[in-house]
């Protein structure tokens, strides 16, 4: 179904109150917000909803996605009282993914926890981090582990799929893979993975004020979310990508660096091992810290100025 930019607009400006009170919800006051009694560390004023628990917020859209288990087109249904149309037949809508929805969370992320550091070796204060912001999260049927990605405007429009025992994995019916499981800070350098633990696997080994940086992992080896994350982040001046240390990724990295728009510099580094989880699990092993096989510098820069 289609919302015009109009109509998602006018569900962003709902008051979350009344909408709460509507749903029969229990509501406290406390100074100029209110306090939700289901989620206690969460209070909404306006359109507004903050989780200080996790430190994160937004508006209306997002909070029935977040909290209710709507998807996009469901919420701002529900926000305005409006079904949605068509799409034009002259292009597709950004705003058609009518049938992405978050999967049910789990009450706690025990299971997704322990196997993000007990198999993953991943670092509780990295994996805490992304768990606290809710990109990761543990799924109530199967107890998977669920990366969530999101828009610029904070939107899920992402979300993976990974079992924490077995190999099971997928994306999430209605996904948008150009809003893949990813980190946006506000440097100029922006790191490129194949997967969501292959990020969180370098996070652990350059931890030096990662948070400085942006980091984006593609969901395998396509263009789609570095080319949306590029449109996105235009302060983004240099390109690394990190993909598997094999020939497949040698030859997504080649091709990938043809799809980065002209203007900016593509490195690419090629992790000691097949890809940077496995360095990780070894990173005990490893001498000096040199978990870096090989830096190859130059896949792409800029054309140079001429002198005259």
């Amino acid at each position: 179904m289609y919302y015009t930019q109009e109509q998602i607009d006018r569900a962003n400006q709902a008051d979350l109150v009344s909408f709460l009170q509507s749903q029969g919800e229990q509501l406290t006051r406390a100074g100029n917000e209110y306090r939700w009694k289901r989620h206690d560390s969460l209070t909404v004023r306006g359109n507004k909803w903050y989780r200080h628990s996790q430190s994160k917020g937004g508006g209306p859209v997002d909070f029935l996605m977040e909290f209710f288990g709507k998807s996009f087109t469901e919420a701002v249904e529900m926000l305005t009282g409006e079904k949605g149309a068509a799409p034009p037949p002259d292009r597709p809508s950004p705003a058609s993914f009518s049938d992405f929805r978050l999967p049910p969370r789990s009450p706690d992320n025990r299971t997704a926890r322990n196997y993000l550091t007990a198999a993953r070796r991943i670092d509780e204060d990295v994996s805490g981090f992304f768990f606290a912001t809710g990109d990761i999260y543990e799924e109530a049927a199967h107890h998977n582990a669920v990366f969530v990605g999101r828009d610029e405007s904070g939107i899920p429009r992402y979300a993976h799929q990974r079992g924490t025992a077995g190999n099971f994995r997928l994306d999430v019916k209605g996904s948008d893979k150009a809003f893949n499981f990813c980190y946006r800070g506000e440097g100029e350098r922006l790191f490129v993975f194949e997967a969501p633990v292959d990020l969180l696997s370098f996070l652990c080994l350059f931890k030096k004020e990662w948070q400085k940086q942006s980091y984006l992992a593609l969901g395998g080896v396509g263009e789609k979310a570095l080319l949306r994350f590029l449109s996105d982040r235009p302060n983004i001046k240099t390109v690394y990508l990190c993909l598997d240390s094999d020939q497949a990724g040698s030859d997504a990295c080649s091709r990938l660096a043809e799809f980065v728009p002209e203007g900016l510099t593509v490195h690419r580094l090629v992790p000691l091992y097949k890809d940077w989880n496995e360095v990780l699990q070894h990173r005990a092993e490893i001498a000096d810290g040199k978990y870096i096989r090989e830096a190859i510098y130059g896949l792409k820069e800029p054309p140079q100025e001429e002198t005259g």
